[in-house]
């Protein structure tokens, strides 16, 4: 079975293409640019690099968000197309999902340099929780927790500020050992992370590339395809142009 799969939730992203179960070409993107420049020709120089054609994609993978407002409209709005020309279904991935599982499978430890050398948390990371947050802009992350498998949902998806994210988890976290943390918005508010949690926390120094990580999901799961115009972006918060445009609206204005 081959998948290509996009991620666009952040300004680089990723494509890749998966066949059989295995990543065969994984690219990452250059934020130097906008999706709407590069896409659908980074989708294509995947393909020529793995020697595949588009008629021979059995499925589509696309990361839903959280992320970009702008990129994730942009990538859905691809694999959307290309699916729908090619009468195939895509596989739609959340940006947590897909957080989760790329950093299962590339556990490396110690990550952070918020850890002293004593730290332990590296012993037995498999046994600890995961956060993921993603930077929502405004002071705020998107933010879930998992359990130790990388799938058991211990909080659920919220966009508040750093702070009051570890407030939220406070019970859930109370007996961890060690968090495992993993995004952006980890990287980001690295700080304030170690000021609530100190060696507990396991920050990483880089977001790896998703676009495999979601073929990869896709090939496990084939059941969650849908028909393309079935996708939509998960937001968790409002877009901030609707925001914009309810606060310049007059008070009970329609």
């Amino acid at each position: 079975m081959l998948i290509v799969a996009l991620d666009t939730s952040a300004a680089g992203g990723s494509a890749a293409l998966v066949r059989d179960g295995d990543v065969v070409v994984e690219r990452a993107g250059d934020p130097s640019r906008t999706h709407g420049e590069r896409l659908p020709r980074e989708l294509m120089t995947v393909l020529d690099d793995a020697r595949a054609r588009l008629d021979e994609i059995d499925t589509f993978a696309i990361v839903t968000g959280p992320g970009s407002f702008t990129g994730l409209r942009v990538g859905i709005a691809t694999i959307q197309g290309l699916a729908l020309a090619q009468g195939k279904r895509v596989v739609p991935v959340s940006t947590f999902e897909a957080l989760a599982s790329a950093s299962a499978a590339s556990l490396s430890f110690p990550t952070s340099d918020l850890q002293p050398p004593t730290s332990t948390s590296h012993l037995a990371p498999r046994t600890s929780p995961l956060a993921i947050w993603i930077d929502a802009h405004r002071g705020e992350v998107f933010a879930t927790l998992y359990a130790a498998d990388g799938a058991t949902v211990l909080e659920p998806p919220t966009s508040l500020t750093p702070d009051a994210t570890l407030d939220a988890w406070t019970r859930s976290l109370a007996d961890a050992a060690s968090v495992r943390f993993a995004g952006d918005g980890a990287i980001k508010y690295r700080e304030a992370i170690a000021a609530r949690l100190g060696a507990r926390a396991d920050v990483p120094m880089e977001v790896p590339a998703l676009a495999g990580a979601v073929g990869l999901i896709a090939a496990r799961e084939p059941g969650r395809a849908v028909l393309p115009h079935a996708v939509v972006p998960l937001y968790v918060r409002r877009p901030d142009a609707e925001l914009a445009r309810d606060r310049r609206r007059p008070a009970g204005g329609a």
